[in-house]
């Protein structure tokens, strides 16, 4: 499939809409594939300037959607408009909706403990015909523990989902997907963050009119300093540097 992509500071991102990134994944689940969404934000393409791991996770990725504001200022900024914010907590229902539509199938994984089930909980409320066939959030540090990583595969090689939402966090998210998918079924894996919080409402997402002017980190730095203040103070300006480096040597 050709692939219309925009360049961000050496990030390649998929040009397409929120609908045409539903198609993309549905069309990845009827061919049954292996295949896994990435969603560059500013955080993620500052990361991707040092950790070669997660870079190469980035360039096997089977779609590549623009998560926030900035990064279409940036876009924009280099000559190189993006069509849509791609956001991975706006994704999320809309996949849902194709899902219950379709009937394909859904496994939640991650979240803190319970968000996963009552997001499950919320969606089958809201869409009956939806299939949920597994929500679990794996305790902290469970990637370093054989026998729960090895009890998590076998949860889903027993459900068997067409589609994994993986909340872990990036870049573990990313890399427990890499590392993963190919000993699973085949599977669309997605990593969507803090999505099952903001779902389940044990986290509150920012206004729409901050997430329309690019204020959403500001609003979950207010709500979560001690966690995040190292990276929305500290490492994501760096992202504005790395853009005018682009924009210059484009000039």
């Amino acid at each position: 499939m050709n692939r219309e992509r925009v360049n961000i500071c050496g990030v390649w991102i998929d040009n397409c809409s929120m609908s045409e990134a539903v198609e993309r994944v549905e069309s990845f689940v009827s061919g049954r594939e292996h295949a896994y969404v990435v969603t560059p934000n500013v955080d993620h393409i500052v990361r991707l300037q040092w950790d070669q791991d997660f870079r190469r996770i980035y360039e096997k990725a089977s779609l590549v959607v623009a998560d926030g504001t900035p990064v279409l200022w940036a876009a924009r900024y280099l000559g190189t408009p993006l069509k849509e914010k791609v956001s991975g907590s706006d994704l999320v229902p809309e996949i849902c909706a194709m899902a219950a539509q379709k009937q394909c199938t859904l496994f939640f994984l991650g979240g803190r403990e319970g968000a996963a089930t009552r997001t499950k909980a919320i969606l089958e409320k809201k869409h009956p015909r939806i299939r949920i066939v597994g929500a679990y959030s794996p305790p902290m540090g469970f990637e370093k523990k054989e026998a729960e990583c090895q009890k998590i595969l076998e949860m889903l090689k027993q459900a068997s989902p067409n589609i994994l939402f993986v909340g872990l966090g990036a870049p573990k998210q990313e890399k427990w997907l890499y590392q993963n998918i190919d000993r699973l079924p085949p599977l669309v894996g997605i990593g969507i963050g803090v999505t099952f919080e903001f779902m389940s409402k044990m986290v509150w997402r920012a206004p729409v009119w901050m997430q329309r002017v690019g204020l959403e980190w500001f609003w979950r730095l207010i709500n979560e300093p001690r966690r995040l203040w190292k990276r929305y103070l500290l490492d994501d300006p760096k992202f504005f540097w790395y853009v005018w480096k682009q924009k210059r040597n484009k000039i």
